[in-house]
């Protein structure tokens, strides 16, 4: 399975990108953790909203997954997602070297995200 565009994002706040920048990459988290959770640009807002609505401060990383050195399997989301719904999870560290582009993603006026097309990111 792939993402409509061929693009994966990564969600996260702009601290945490900036410090990824510094050490090279992000680690899988909570620490333990066997994967870091991925999105198509198409579903990124399902997450965003389950788990950042109302934040301000948020980035989408777009990776190249052919640049990106751990597996990436597609996997079942939470209950609450539509029905066979996938999304990519990988497994082991993203390099920073993976990023091809970085984009503000801010909510709308209610604290919701909207999707998100792949040229977007």
């Amino acid at each position: 399975m792939a993402s409509a565009t061929g693009v994966l994002v990564h969600l996260c706040g702009r601290e945490e990108w900036f410090r990824a920048r510094d050490r090279g990459g992000i680690d899988p988290e909570p620490p333990g953790s066997e994967f870091i959770h991925l999105s198509a640009p198409e579903q990124v807002h399902l997450p965003a909203n389950r788990l950042y609505r109302g934040r301000d401060d948020l980035v989408l990383l777009r990776i190249d997954p052919a640049l990106l050195d751990s597996p990436v399997r597609w996997e079942p989301g939470v209950a609450t997602d539509p029905d066979s719904m996938l999304f990519p999870h990988l497994y082991g560290p993203l390099p920073v070297s993976a990023v091809v582009g970085v984009t503000a993603y801010p909510p709308g006026p209610d604290g919701t995200f909207g999707p998100v097309s792949g040229a977007a990111t």
